[in-house]
């Protein structure tokens, strides 16, 4: 089987497995399902969960897309009259409760073809990351120790490489503040003299695999706690910053706008209820003032 046929049939079984536990968490909401083709070659399987028990709103989508490469994507990667083929998993949940994170996580591969064909490039990406409103330390070392653990299964130096570049990259840089507590961020892996395509598709299918056991416990921890209006109040404004990372710094949003993406499967990412408060400063010594303390500089978590 084909590297692109292999993780396309993974990612199908992990939304299964995804939306399947997120339901069953929720108690209420379910995951209405849009299947979509793109005209231009391709298509998808959208999936979004709305006013639960637990999900505010969150989206599982995966995709697999293919056709002539845009004149702006030749641009970016260098290249000329060449095809293309993607697909992936990539997923955002926003919970009802501000005591509980926020969770991206995606998985996705990548093929580019001369006009006769053959394979010119292929690599995998992906990664996964959490985005709190009120910060509990423990819920940030579960999240890392899972994504260490899907590392350590495969190279002891993935771990602190990929953290790295997961603080590097969900970096709001015009706000000079992470987005959040990070996990993990992989892109451009590609067969060389260290590791093949099937064994770069090993580590991110452990990844994907890894999801469930980072998020869930977390979820199932918090969801009950109590909170007040103050608390939804400053979970508005957080995701604020959330939208803004997406729609100016995030490369995924801009290669689906670029490649005519289902533009409603693009922006499943944003939150329902969202604030911007003019030069918005939490109160000293609080709990929302720790949080954002923390993102101004990426933390070792497993240190």
């Amino acid at each position: 089987m084909q590297t692109k046929e292999k993780f396309y049939s993974y990612i199908q079984n992990l939304q299964d497995q995804i939306t399947a536990q997120l339901e069953a968490i929720d108690g209420k909401a379910k995951f209405h399902e849009d299947v979509w083709e793109r005209k231009e070659g391709g298509g998808g399987r959208t999936r979004v969960i709305e006013s639960g028990n637990v999900f505010e709103k969150g989206g599982v989508n995966i995709s697999a897309v293919h056709g002539e490469l845009p004149a702006s994507m030749q641009n970016y990667f260098n290249v000329k009259d060449c095809d293309f083929f993607a697909c992936g998993l990539s997923l955002v949940i926003h919970p009802k409760n501000p005591m509980v994170p926020t969770v991206h996580a995606n998985w996705r591969y990548f093929e580019m073809y001369d006009k006769s064909g053959r394979i010119i490039d292929q690599w995998f990406g992906g990664g996964q990351d959490l985005t709190p409103y009120y910060l509990f330390e423990e819920d940030a070392q579960h999240f890392h120790q899972i994504c260490k653990n899907a590392c350590d299964a495969h190279d002891s130096t993935f771990y602190p490489t990929y953290k790295k570049r997961c603080d590097e990259y969900f970096w709001n840089a015009h706000r000079n503040e992470a987005r959040g507590v990070g996990g993990l961020f992989f892109d451009y892996l590609k067969a060389s003299e260290n590791k093949t395509i099937d064994q770069w598709y090993d580590f991110v299918t452990e990844v994907g695999d890894s999801f469930l056991d980072a998020y869930v416990p977390i979820v199932e921890k918090r969801k009950g706690l109590p909170y007040k209006d103050e608390h939804r109040n400053w979970q508005e404004i957080r995701r604020g910053r959330y939208v803004e990372f997406n729609l100016v710094h995030d490369k995924g949003t801009l290669f689906g706008l670029k490649t005519n993406g289902r533009i409603e499967s693009i922006l499943m990412s944003l939150p329902p209820h969202v604030q911007w408060q003019y030069n918005h400063h939490p109160a000293p010594n609080s709990e929302e003032e720790k949080l954002i303390n923390v993102l101004k500089k990426p933390v070792e978590w497993l240190a």
